[in-house]
């Protein structure tokens, strides 16, 4: 599903930055099988087949169905799940994240106080003709827009063919099979989790731009069992750093995930894992809140808070961010994030240079980038010594600049750790802050961490991203 995803997409965000998630689930909405693309679509696909199938429309086999409902088990807008159901077997289902979603700003990211403001919310519905021309003509690139949905399908008539064969294949055994799959997952990461040790432990960090950006964090272990509780955490912003629920179970499930490395992943991780998060909260935000890098930069800072928390030597703080940086004009639209540091670790120095913890998106080369829009990459480089120092050094952040071949480009910005770098652990020394600057003629502007410039001819936009803290002495 996925490489028919990769192969068959248009815009660079999905087949070059390979920003999407397939997914296959049983009849019952329990995720068997997932690809090992984005890990912030981890436990948000499952959440969405089973409250789908709790309280949405009713499905008929053999027809596709859509939606990007934040607040429907969603993600954020840009991200747009379509789901096929396969017979009386289960489901498979895709999710893209396209570069526009018709928001107030090119790339539909830009810090906005209401999440309609971020572009069209799709409640969950069958896909029709008819619903994707809308959705096209409110979108900027149009015919990019048409092209990856026809994708996304596309992969999901594959998924539907490969499901129909495996259940053939295995005749009336197929779901019990599945279940076996299930519970073999689930004591797997039981068996990780018994490793740890019984007791409650608390964690908490900041979010920046926002008066009370506090993320709280209490962590039961029990016996093979973990739960978070995030309450005490601040109420939702008026800026578009608010987690949804799926999100933040995401996070969860990500590093539980990182405690069970050899585990297949399917809904048996999950099982032992439980998530409190408060209604109205920065990881539990309601409707209409904005919420359109709760998905990148909360995300990551809930990673932040319960690798903190745990009673393990895990790593320090990778970047911490996703650098989250579109342009566009009313015809077009292009959106990538940019790679930092990892945190250095007990077995050895952070990787410079990469996409960390909920993304696992890849580099966008500068020649897919400069063919597609009116763009040139003018530098792209390691920030050396950005990293941590410590006994083995945090990774260094990456520089990018982008300079404008034409007037009137609209440049949405939407970073953190741009006040305070990511920590270290162990007496490591915390990675450098990152910068975003615009460079006119021979003038230096430093830019927000989260803002909107609109760029002139020759105007160049410089990303520097941070380094991941280091550990030990």
């Amino acid at each position: 599903m996925g490489s028919t995803l990769e192969r068959v997409s248009f815009s660079p965000n999905i087949k070059e930055r390979r920003d999407y998630s397939c997914a296959v689930f049983d009849r019952e909405g329990r995720l068997i099988a997932q690809a090992a693309h984005i890990p912030v679509h981890l436990g948000a696909m499952e959440y969405l087949m089973q409250r789908w199938l709790s309280e949405g429309p009713p499905m008929e086999a053999g027809r596709a169905y859509i939606t990007n409902d934040p607040f429907f088990a969603g993600t954020h807008l840009p991200d747009i799940s379509v789901i096929l159901p396969v017979g009386d077997i289960g489901y498979v289902a895709a999710r893209a994240h396209h570069s526009d979603i018709g928001g107030s700003s090119p790339g539909s990211f830009a810090p906005v106080g209401d999440v309609r403001k971020e572009g069209m919310i799709i409640t969950p519905k069958p896909l029709t003709d008819s619903l994707v021309k809308e959705i096209c003509e409110k979108c900027r690139g149009p015919e990019q827009r048409r092209s990856d949905l026809d994708a996304q399908l596309a992969a999901c008539r594959i998924g539907a063919k490969g499901l129909n064969a495996l259940a053939t294949r295995y005749d009336g055994d197929f779901e019990m099979i599945a279940k076996q799959c299930l519970g073999y997952s689930e004591a797997m990461t039981k068996s990780a989790l018994l490793r740890l040790e019984d007791g409650v432990y608390k964690a908490h960090d900041y979010l920046e731009d926002i008066e009370s950006g506090r993320i709280e964090l209490s962590l039961v272990i029990t016996e093979g069992k973990i739960a978070f509780d995030f309450d005490g955490t601040a109420p939702q912003a008026n800026i578009g750093i608010n987690a949804t629920e799926a999100v933040t179970r995401s996070a969860c499930y990500y590093v539980v995930r990182c405690l069970a490395p050899e585990t297949p992943t399917n809904g048996g991780c999950w099982a032992p894992v439980s998530v409190a998060a408060p209604r109205g909260s920065l990881v539990n935000a309601e409707f209409p809140a904005p919420v359109v890098a709760g998905n990148t930069e909360t995300s990551q800072r809930i990673v932040d808070v319960i690798m903190q928390a745990l009673p393990v030597d895990v790593p320090a703080c990778s970047q911490g961010t996703m650098n989250n940086i579109a342009f566009g004009t009313k015809h077009w639209a292009y959106y990538e994030t940019v790679g930092g540091g990892a945190g250095g670790g007990p077995s050895g120095p952070g990787a410079s240079g990469i996409h960390t913890h909920m993304t696992n998106t890849r580099n966008t080369p500068i020649e897919a980038l400069e063919i597609d829009v009116p763009l040139r990459v003018v530098q792209y480089e390691v920030r050396k010594g950005s990293g941590g120092g410590g006994r083995f050094a945090g990774g260094d952040g990456v520089i990018r600049a982008y300079q404008a071949l034409e007037g009137g480009i609209t440049c949405s910005l939407m970073t953190e750790r741009r006040s305070k770098g990511p920590p270290g652990r162990n007496g490591g020394r915390s990675g450098m802050v990152g910068r975003n600057l615009l460079v006119r003629g021979s003038e230096e502007i430093i830019l927000p961490a989260k803002g909107v410039v609109e760029l002139k001819r020759s105007d160049i936009v410089r990303v520097e991203s941070p380094g991941g803290g280091g550990w030990g002495e």
